[in-house]
């Protein structure tokens, strides 16, 4: 086998070198993300906290129910914009129309499929 070849012995130590270091590179990055602080906040960078939300169906209060799970009653058609939602930290229910949190989910939830004839 020449010097030149990729499968030379050299080549395959340079190659298995540079994905050590990358690795390396990568853990060292995310650590340093793991541990950033945001200016102001004087607190580590976290997760969203999970949503919940609650729903009047069928004039009964009903919940609580994750983003996904309101987003499967909104496809169902059990959940309207005239539905009355309630969610922390809100005061009061309000119609689902008048809370973003919900029409984010409404824009994101796909109407029901037709198929052409």
């Amino acid at each position: 086998m020449d010097d030149s070849s990729f499968f030379s012995m050299d080549r395959l130590v340079e190659f298995g070198m540079g994905i050590t270091v990358a690795q390396q590179m990568v853990r060292a990055m995310n650590e340093s993300m793991t541990s950033m602080n945001i200016p102001g906040a004087m607190n580590q960078m976290q997760k969203p906290k999970e949503i919940f939300f609650y729903a009047m169906i069928e004039g009964f209060q009903a919940g609580p129910f994750s983003e996904h799970e309101l987003a499967r009653l909104i496809a169902e058609k059990k959940v309207s914009k005239e539905t009355y939602v309630w969610m922390p930290p809100m005061s009061n229910w309000e119609m689902a129309e008048q809370i973003p949190e919900v029409l984010k989910l409404v824009a994101l939830t796909p109407p029901p499929f037709q198929q052409n004839k």
